[in-house]
């Protein structure tokens, strides 16, 4: 298996809006497919606060990461945040997703982002742990809030 990235375009829209029905369900993320597609679309159209990258065969991909951007002073300009990444429970364990959280920074950073980050459960210890092995440290004094708008 590997953990090639390509960069989704429109006409990938069906294959990952299947894939991010299969994380909501996963997650108990409750969304009508409409709202998913519309979520969707414009990154594969090239809005620039975002991207959705396959993971896999462009034809049958395994999985996805998506990427939205921002502005952080304290990063020094632009700064990612791995909104969702998702393998199919078949291809876990097997270093893919380690391999992507890996490269993806790499890539990101010869673009100009400064930073990455992402979110998780606190009390997922699996997910903690892959992260950690990608690099990702949790910030002592910090921790994401948010509001619904």
């Amino acid at each position: 298996m590997s953990a090639s990235l390509h960069l989704a375009k429109p006409d990938d829209l069906d294959r990952l809006t299947t894939l991010v029905a299969a994380f909501h369900a996963e997650q108990g993320i409750e969304q009508s497919d409409e709202a998913r597609r519309a979520g969707l679309a414009p990154l594969l159209d090239g809005i620039p606060h975002g991207a959705a990258y396959l993971i896999g065969p462009a034809r049958a991909p395994i999985g996805y990461v998506i990427i939205t951007f921002g502005w952080s002073v304290e990063y020094g300009g632009l700064d990612g945040i791995i909104d969702e990444i998702y393998l199919r429970p078949p291809v876990r364990k097997r270093g893919i997703a380690t391999e992507v959280l890996i490269s993806l920074p790499k890539a990101l950073a010869e673009a100009g982002v400064k930073g990455l980050h992402l979110e998780v459960d606190r009390e997922n210890e699996t997910a903690q742990k892959l992260y950690a092995r990608a690099g990702f440290r949790a910030r002592e004094r910090y921790m994401l809030m948010s509001r619904t708008l």
